[in-house]
């Protein structure tokens, strides 16, 4: 029999312990010659059965991650995506249906399908953990679990626990999957197959939900249910858009996650799912991840030591994310009266994210104030925040570069000012970069590399990797006006002045922007990254808005009326939200085209000056980097989905009615399919 993936051996007291140990692999995944391996091994199995069947991972990485998402693009039709579902699940039943006691026992990530083929075993052991690593994040792909997951996580966990876990997509640890009914015990590496023995040998009665939970599932309830869970997925995505959670929750309120008819019809649903235009672009954003991820070579050893210079927002927020990930911080100042604020913020910060006392005081032990710079001669990495002063930052890298130590790296945060300008006094311009951070700090995924032609590529290397472990998206870009994400918001948000000019109300300019997809419209977005910073950037990009609206921003900045963080700029802010009156006329029929392909048009302008040389990753940097609709899977992409010749004739009809900023960029013809 073959064993390239799984291998079995029997213990003396007939206990058939499974191995799964994915061949050329770091991870184990659920690919198709895996799953057809498994099945010979139940076959066999079944034909003689053993007293238990005890199923678990032979990587360090985790037990199984999920489904081999690479396949996905060859099932091109619902009638292929239900057959080979459908094959998944029947795989799944006979696990459940096997006549003898049957274990997962989990060690590290289980995910999606691996999840799913654990549920589908009689118990689950999973060894201590603090990261969340159980979950089913299909619907972060634009689909919801395909292998029986829809019916077994409700007959587990009950109905409010299992939907949540499908809905967000958010995984659990082992002790919150413990609580819920996902694990059965928790035993660690030197008790675990023990414990597996004690379960075959005392068969102990399966998870069942508790008995509110139960009655949630039944018939009667189900559509009093239904419209609290649709009004929780309505608050955070669209189902035109997403229509994933909606068919999740129509699942459900069907057939209550019965075994007679849900896993037809949970198979069928994930087939139509699987062929819609925004799985397929969800599934392809899942793919650009990875590749910024893939960026630089591998670093020799980690970053253990940054040195941030600057405790304002960006500075400090850039220390508290670091030391929060794990890396030793140091944050210099002028006075500590500039440092203490952002220790306070990272203190709070840390209160909210990290549950455990111990790991706690770990990472607030990690976050050092140092108004004398003494981290720098110790520093890995220095990183300047400070505010956006050619002048000033040259000098400051003047008196970092005498302390530094050979083999460290000066980086800069600033979010306009080329490199070539700041870098010219240093010794070794050609190891210096750019490590742009986004506001929020801690929420926002994207993080710019920033070089010069001559950067040497250990030092890009550096940063890439830095970005990686700090878990965040590094994308790396040439220095030039705006980068890439600044460079491409400004028509956007220049646009969305002219509209405001044309007298369209502010709400209505926003919905415009959120119904394509876009996670805020574009005048919240001005409001929440600053009216002075976007009237900074807009100067040094050549976009200075003009007429009405801009005498709007300069007055509203002279009031020091700047946006979300002074409580008003164009909205009135209360806890963090705008506050957004209703009402407006219709507005101009071409105002979604006129913000969108400003967007889009930057974006090809970007790819064709060699700001980023590859459209993928260009599509990255912006989804991750400014919330480009994610199921549009990117600008570039959209402009090919949508047709380029009828994208740059369309731009061409625009500029005709509004103005030559809407020519469409020389770089249009340049970009083919394979681009």
């Amino acid at each position: 029999m073959n064993d390239k993936h799984w291998k079995t051996e029997t213990d003396q007291d007939g206990i058939a312990w499974l191995c799964f140990d994915k061949a050329e692999s770091a991870v184990n995944v659920l690919s198709t010659e895996v799953m057809l391996e498994l099945e010979a091994k139940l076959q066999a199995l079944e034909a003689q059965p053993p007293t238990g069947l005890v199923i678990y991972s032979g990587k360090s990485s985790g037990f199984i991650m999920g489904a081999d998402i690479s396949e996905f693009s060859s099932v091109t039709t619902p009638e292929l995506a239900y057959e080979v579902t459908r094959r998944g699940q029947q795989l799944f039943d006979r696990i459940e249906q096997m006549p003898c006691p049957t274990i997962s026992a989990i060690d590290g990530f289980c995910l999606g399908g691996g999840l799913e083929m654990a549920m589908s075993t009689d118990y689950r052991i999973a060894l201590p953990n603090k990261k969340p690593i159980l979950g089913l994040p299909e619907v972060q792909l634009g689909l919801h679990p395909g292998f029986g997951g829809t019916v077994r996580a409700i007959q587990l966990c009950g109905v409010r626990p299992g939907m949540q876990l499908m809905l967000t997509g958010k995984p659990v640890t082992v002790e919150k999957a413990r609580r819920i009914g996902l694990v059965d015990r928790i035993a660690d590496a030197n008790n675990w197959r023990d414990t597996a023995r004690e379960l075959v040998k005392t068969k102990p009665a399966t998870q069942k939900p508790p008995f509110m939970e139960r009655l949630l599932n039944l018939s009667l309830l189900r559509p009093f249910i239904k419209p609290a869970l649709i009004k929780q997925v309505a608050s955070k995505a669209r189902k035109d858009h997403y229509p994933a959670p909606y068919a999740m929750i129509d699942l459900w309120a069907e057939h209550g996650a019965s075994p007679a008819t849900g896993y037809e019809a949970e198979a069928r649903s994930f087939a139509d799912l699987m062929c819609t235009d925004t799985s397929r672009n969800l599934v392809r954003v899942f793919f650009l991840q990875n590749k910024l991820k893939g960026q630089g070579n591998k670093l020799a050893s980690k970053i253990e030591h940054v040195h941030v210079i600057g405790a304002g927002v960006m500075g400090g927020d850039i220390a508290a994310y670091c030391a929060l990930r794990g890396i030793n911080v140091t944050l210099q100042d002028r006075e500590e009266k500039y440092i203490t604020p952002a220790i306070e913020r990272a203190h709070k910060m840390y209160a909210k994210r990290i549950r455990d006392d111990g790991d706690r005081r770990a990472a607030i032990g990690r976050l050092q104030s140092d108004v004398d710079g003494a981290g720098i001669a110790r520093a890995d990495l220095v990183i300047e925040a400070i505010f956006e002063n050619l002048e000033a930052k040259k000098e400051l890298y003047a008196r970092v570069e005498k302390d530094l130590r050979d083999g460290a790296i000066i980086a800069t945060n600033t979010s306009s000012i080329p490199l070539q300008e700041l870098r010219v006094d240093l010794k070794n311009p050609e190891r210096f970069i750019g490590v742009h951070f986004f506001n929020p700090v801690a929420q926002m995924p994207l993080v710019e590399i920033v070089r010069c032609e001559d950067t040497q590529q250990e030092a890009v290397d550096v940063g890439l990797g830095f970005v990686k472990q700090i878990k965040k998206f590094p994308l790396e870009c040439a220095s030039a006006p705006g980068f890439v994400v600044n460079r491409i918001l400004a028509p956007y948000m220049t646009e969305a002045m002219h509209l405001v000019g044309a007298g369209v109300s502010l709400p209505e300019i926003d919905r415009i922007a959120e119904d394509f997809g876009m996670p805020m419209g574009p005048i919240e977005l001005v409001d929440s990254v600053g009216l002075d910073v976007v009237s900074h950037v807009s100067k040094v990009l050549g976009t200075e808005m003009q007429g009405p609206a801009a005498e709007r921003i300069a007055g509203l900045i002279e009031q020091k009326h700047l946006g979300r963080k002074t409580g008003r700029g164009f909205y009135e802010w209360v806890d963090g939200k705008a506050q957004k009156p209703a009402g407006g006329d219709k507005p101009p029929a071409d105002a979604e085209d006129r913000l969108v392909l400003s967007m889009v048009n930057e974006a090809v302008a970007c790819l064709a000056d060699r700001v980023v040389t590859d459209a993928d990753l260009l599509d990255a940097g912006v989804i991750f980097g400014t919330g480009f609709a994610p199921f549009r899977g990117g600008p570039i992409n959209y402009a090919r989905y949508r047709g380029v010749d009828k994208v740059v004739a369309r731009l061409r009809e625009l500029a005709e009615a509004h103005g030559p900023r809407f020519a469409p960029h020389p770089g249009w013809s340049d970009l083919g399919e394979g681009n």
